[in-house]
Formats: C-alpha cells, structure tokens, sequence
C-alpha cells in the first residue's frame, strides 16, 4: 500500500491489511471518507465485486493508486497554471 502514503490525507495503520475494506454479507467493499469542505464530510462504499479478499486488497491497491496519480496531475497542472 505504498501509494496511499504519497496522499497526506489518507490515514493507514500498517499493522492492519484489511485497512480501508469492510466485508458486507460475503462481499468486498472500499470505504473511506472524503472532506469536500473543511466542515463536511462524505463516507464512501464502493463495491469491489469480489467475495476474495485477497483480490479485494489488489482491487483497494490498484484505486489508490490511481488516486495518487490523479492526484500528482491535479497538482503539476495547478502549478503550470500558476506559473503561466
């Protein structure tokens, strides 16, 4: 789960794999929390569409992932907007 360290506002306890995965009747879940303002808050679940949770755990790695990348060319854009 390295990606999820590069985002500052994702929390992970180490010791916990299952970190960010909730099992509902048999089937794998992501959850987590968004903040759309500083005084909201938003609490996600979104299917993984699998009863595995080892293929849950590739599922959640792989969004976080992406999230990351996303993340960086929200960033880089913002700063060449800047820049220009």
């Amino acid at each position: 789960m390295s990606a999820i360290a590069q985002l500052p506002g994702i929390r992970v306890r180490t010791e916990n794999e299952n970190h960010h995965l909730w099992n509902n009747h048999g089937t794998w879940f992501l959850h987590y929390t968004v903040h759309p303002t500083p005084y909201t808050k938003e609490r996600i679940r979104r299917s993984l569409g699998t009863k595995d949770v080892v293929v849950a755990r590739e599922r959640r790695d792989s969004f976080f992932e992406q999230l990351a990348v996303d993340a960086t060319k929200l960033a880089v854009g913002a700063r060449k907007q800047f820049a220009a």
